[in-house]
């Protein structure tokens, strides 16, 4: 439809359709009591469960290194079924020396995070295989289109850190394309990201390029504040495969967080009930705290929540479902009782950025937030139920985590809010628009939206019917355009592409 002029109120500034209006930098803080759908009776129950379950049942360790590690701790360990079984009062001993708080360190000093408590970081989305956009639909990645993706994670200004990956970049070999992502990571981000923990060989690829680009060196980030935070899956249920526990224990060894995650869709890897597959998350999640503080007692941890559930018809991954959004709320809560910071993620299930992609996301971000969660893993761009990185989803993400960082902030009650004189001035059967309290306040008096139109049907019309997902494409694109690279030390960038070269003539690192 061809647009036309718009009609607008008299005095109605015209809307610049591609105006992007961001909120300062800042980290959120919760200033809410977190909700809490268990009483403290049946939260214990769950952990208790979840000791139980070590104790008699156990978990498959495949990599030789941690059950050593767990057998000089004292559990008791079968070689023949790599069988690892924890007493419950050395699990209790263990993760009593993990804290409860601590710092992350990014390249740029102020956008250093903290992490417990009520602080909570924003982290976008990490991993996927496919790329997806209004223009190409979705795609194998490449490693172009990656840095387009890194571009925008480090111009929102609600995202504080970086989740491991936007996609894959196909283009590259699959043994050396981790180097490129590090090297991405570090020049075009300031803020702090996440690494690969897939294996020794990855691990110590981030350390060693996140120390080069810090002015530091591997041997000495462990006595300096943390930098990474390493996603630690189990392979639920009740495994820890191989790669998972080395890249566990490079991670622990040099003084970073693993963030210890289980994959507890209830029904399918866990117990059809929430009870049930919550307590063998904790289990699980329980096992990998363990591992690190054997490694070195006091380094930072935390506790990833992923419990969803499956449509039992197809046995599909869901995503955003209130199963998912009380589990999050619940794992906040068995956080709390041990003292762990708690990972969460904003997830859906959708394929397409449409109405199912917001109303998953909301529900999911409430849970995150409203449950304790400390990072938000996925915070950003997640589509296709963890398949799918979207630039669309990621700025419509954005959207809805400024308007959370906005609700976080409660309104000041005072004299001059109260507005009793305005009152008086307008009267009955006036109004505010003209008054000395709205003309004083008015520019900043409100959320402004980056991607929401609040024009009326009409207006809509006559300027084209832009859809959230239309506009959307048009933020994207304009922020990479507008994208400044953040300064790098000429000295280090030659060092970090030194490390990256030699690694790959030595062949980088396979995949176990």
């Amino acid at each position: 439809m061809e647009r036309t002029a718009a009609r607008r109120r008299p005095g109605r500034p015209a809307r610049d359709a591609s105006g992007i209006a961001q909120r300062p930098w800042k980290q959120l803080a919760r200033p809410y009591q977190p909700i809490e759908p268990l009483s403290a009776d049946h939260v214990r129950a769950i952990h208790e469960a979840g000791l139980t379950i070590l104790e008699e049942i156990g978990m498959r360790v495949l990599q030789p290194e941690a059950r050593r590690l767990y057998r000089s701790a004292g559990a008791a360990v079968d070689e023949g079924e790599m069988r690892v079984r924890f007493d419950r009062a050395m699990v209790m001993e263990r993760i009593a020396t993990a804290p409860r708080s601590f710092e992350l360190r990014a390249r740029n000093p102020e956008k250093n995070v903290k992490v417990g408590g009520p602080h909570c970081i924003l982290s976008s989305v990490g991993g996927p295989a496919y790329v997806m956009d209004n223009d190409r639909g979705r795609r194998p990645g490449t490693y172009a289109e990656m840095c387009d993706y890194l571009k925008l994670i480090q111009s929102f200004n609600v995202l504080h850190q970086e989740g491991g990956g936007p996609f894959e970049p196909l283009d590259l070999h699959q043994n050396t394309r981790h180097l490129d992502l590090y090297y991405a990571e570090i020049t075009l981000l300031d803020k702090n990201w996440q690494p690969q923990a897939l294996g020794t060989g990855r691990a110590i690829d981030a350390l060693e390029m996140v120390a080069i680009s810090l002015g530091t060196t591997r041997q000495k980030l462990a006595e300096e504040m943390p930098v990474f935070t390493a996603i630690i899956n189990t392979n639920s249920p009740l495994q820890l495969d191989e790669p998972m526990a080395e890249g566990l224990i490079a991670m622990a060894e040099h003084g970073q967080v693993n963030v210890i995650t289980p994959f507890t869709l209830a029904g399918a890897m866990s117990p059809v009930t929430l009870a049930g597959a919550l307590a063998q998350q904790h289990a699980e999640a329980l096992a990998g705290i363990v591992l690190t503080q054997i490694v070195r007692p006091g380094v930072p941890v935390m506790y990833g929540g992923f419990t969803s559930n499956v449509d039992m018809k197809s046995g599909a991954p869901a995503f955003g479902t209130p199963e998912y959004t009380q589990a999050a709320q619940i794992t906040g809560q068995l956080c709390r009782l041990i003292g762990v910071p708690f990972r969460s993620s904003n997830v859906t299930a959708a394929n397409a950025v449409d109405a199912q992609a917001a109303y998953e996301s909301a529900m999911s971000l409430w849970g995150c937030l409203m449950g304790g969660a400390n990072l938000v893993l996925h915070a950003a761009g997640w589509l296709g139920g963890g398949l799918t990185a979207s630039f669309e989803k990621l700025v419509i993400d954005c959207e809805m985590l400024q308007m959370m960082s906005a609700y976080l902030e409660p309104p000041v009650v005072n004299t001059e809010t109260l507005a009793l004189d305005a009152v008086r001035e307008v009267g009955p059967a006036g109004h505010f628009f003209g008054a000395q309290h709205t003309m004083q306040r008015y520019e900043k008096a409100f959320y402004t939206p980056l991607v929401s139109n609040w024009d009326n049907y009409d207006t809509w019309m006559e300027r084209g019917q832009v859809t959230a997902r239309e506009r959307a494409n048009t933020i994207w694109k304009r922020m990479v355009a507008d994208y400044e690279q953040p300064p790098i030390d000429p000295g280090i960038d030659e060092a970090l592409r030194d490390y990256m070269d030699r690694r790959k003539r030595e062949g980088g690192s396979p995949l176990n």
